[in-house]
């Protein structure tokens, strides 16, 4: 009878094994450091908007259990515990909670992040500096929450749906583009943020690409110097802001004198999430009507 439950054990810890193998997940976060959870997470604090909305989109909201200050999308994330903004998190507070997960940016409290890293609680940081690196992060979140059947479906569909912005645009007329996050200060977007590469899959381009930091200030007078065609204004739900109106003070700027003072919605823009590819559906929108209006002065002024 022992040499039988021996045997009956053996062959019971060999159907197990593999399973136990195949729960143990791994992804390496856009910092370059290996995650590595012992099963899908069940736990999870998101420390960054965009990491929320990601998570969720993964499949993985009724699972996440405290957020940041300003995670307000998908509107289930309102009800949420708050544990925190950039500047500070509640430590105690995230302890308390037990995440087996936590999924940030390298911005948010990054002293008191690594407080929590050397209390052995698995961190994933998501910092996608492409389009291409947001679906991406979709699909290693996927592989840590046990959804990869989900991610993977997501992430092809929003590489399809860039693809075809970007086919649909080859060949049709460039566009010069001053994209205005604020107006004071002027803020605008350098030439490595995710937006200027929105623009160029529009075929537009950022008359300040040469700025090398992500979200620079600039003068009126700089703005008038670049003589953009097109201004597009970034505000909350896309609702034109009376800001933008300032800009008819000055005639002869190629964007006024067409009527090219555009507004699209900066929380799908400003944020790497899964909604960021809806925002540069409205950008090329955007573009698309202001190249209409080139296109047709341009006709009208023919002999």
């Amino acid at each position: 009878m022992l040499l039988a439950l021996v045997v009956a054990g053996g062959a019971l810890a060999a159907l197990v094994a593999p399973d136990a193998a195949r729960a143990a997940v791994q992804a390496t976060d856009d910092a370059g450091v290996a995650v590595a959870l012992a099963a899908p997470a069940r736990r999870i604090v998101s420390l960054a908007p965009h990491a929320t909305e990601l998570l969720f989109a993964a499949g993985g909201g009724e699972r996440v259990l405290g957020v940041s200050e300003t995670s307000d999308w998908p509107p289930a994330a309102r009800a949420l515990p708050r544990v925190g903004d950039a500047r500070s998190i509640d430590l105690e507070r995230i302890v308390a909670l037990a995440p087996d997960l936590i999924v940030t940016w390298p911005y948010t409290a990054p002293d008191q992040v690594a407080r929590l890293r050397a209390r052995g609680i698995a961190v994933f940081t998501t910092d996608p500096t492409t389009i291409e690196g947001i679906a991406a992060d979709l699909e290693r979140l996927g592989t840590l929450l046990g959804t990869e059947a989900r991610t993977r479906g997501l992430a092809a569909q929003m590489r399809t749906r860039v693809a075809a912005l970007r086919q649909a645009r080859t060949g049709k007329r460039g566009l010069s583009v001053f994209y205005e996050i604020w107006p004071s200060p002027l803020f605008t977007i350098g030439g490595g943020h995710l937006i200027s590469q929105a623009l160029r899959v529009c075929g537009g381009t950022n008359v300040f690409a040469a700025l090398t930091l992500p979200a620079p200030t600039v003068s009126v007078e700089a703005v008038l110097a670049a003589k953009p065609e097109v201004i597009i204004a970034a505000a909350d739900d896309g609702l034109r802001p009376d800001w933008l109106e300032e800009w008819r003070r000055w005639p002869s700027l190629p964007a006024v004198a067409q009527g090219n003072l555009l507004v699209v919605d900066g929380n799908l823009l400003h944020r790497p999430g899964p909604r960021f590819v809806d925002g540069v559906e409205q950008l090329c929108a955007a573009l698309d009507t202001a190249r209409r209006r080139l296109d047709d002065a341009s006709r009208k002024t023919r002999p």
